[in-house]
C-alpha cells in the first residue's frame, strides 16, 4: 500500500551535531529506536523518503567539514536530498518545488532538533497548505538554558513543541499513527 501525495521529511539528521558543545549521545538510541522504524515503515509503504542536511558556514555545518552527512549509524536510502541554509527545510533548499513536483499534500516531519529545524519546517509546510504529521518521539533535541537561567530539558523543548504545534500547525503523531495514516490513505 503507499499513499503517493505523501512524502517522509528527514531534517538534519548528521554527524555536524557530534561536534556541537550541546551534543549528548546518550540520547541517540532511543531516538534512533523511532526514527528508523518509521523510515523504514515509509520505505515499506512506497512513501518517498527525503533527507534533509544543513549546511552553513559554521564549522561543523560546513561541507568542507565533512560532517553533512547521515548520521551513523541510522540507515537510510532517500528518494532524494536536499541542503538547506535555514531552519525551515522548505527555504533555499529547493523541497518546495520537489514536493509540488511530486503532487506531494502532506508531510511527515521528523529528525533533528525538535524545536529548531523540525518546528520551524512543520509551520511553514502548514503555511504553505500542506497537511503536516509531526512525529515528535522521532525527533531529538538537547537542553537549552532562556535568559531567565531556567534549563529547559529536551522532553520540556518536545513538550512545548507538541503544544504549539498541535492543532495549529500539525497533528501530532506516534511513528505508529504516522504509519497506518499512510495505509488509511492508501485504502480511501
Amino acid at each position: 500500500m503507499s499513499d503517493l501525495n505523501t512524502a517522509l521529511i528527514v531534517i538534519d539528521v548528521q554527524e555536524s551535531f557530534r561536534s556541537t558543545d550541546y551534543w549528548n549521545e546518550a540520547s541517540l538510541p532511543a531516538f534512533l529506536d523511532r526514527l528508523q522504524p518509521l523510515i523504514d515503515g515509509a520505505k515499506n509503504a512506497g512513501i518517498p523518503v527525503v533527507q534533509i542536511f544543513h549546511r552553513d558556514g559554521d564549522f561543523a555545518f560546513s561541507e568542507a567539514s565533512g560532517l553533512v552527512r547521515t548520521l551513523a549509524p541510522l540507515a537510510i536510502e532517500p528518494d532524494a536530498i536536499f541542503h538547506k541554509p535555514r531552519h525551515s527545510a522548505l527555504v533555499g533548499s529547493g523541497l518546495d518545488v520537489w514536493l509540488n513536483t511530486h503532487g506531494i499534500r502532506r508531510v511527515i516531519i521528523c529528525g533533528i532538533r525538535t524545536e529548531q529545524c523540525c518546528e520551524t519546517t512543520a509551520r511553514h509546510a502548514h503555511d504553505l497548505g500542506y497537511i503536516v504529521d509531526y512525529v515528535s518521539e522521532a525527533t531529538l533535541t538537547f537542553p537549552m538554558t532562556d535568559r531567565k537561567g531556567r534549563v529547559w530539558s529536551a522532553a520540556d523543548l518536545r513538550d512545548r513543541t507538541e503544544l504549539v504545534l498541535e492543532d495549529r500547525f500539525a497533528r501530532i503523531a506516534t511513528v505508529e499513527e504516522a504509519l497506518a495514516g499512510l495505509g488509511e490513505q492508501a485504502v480511501a
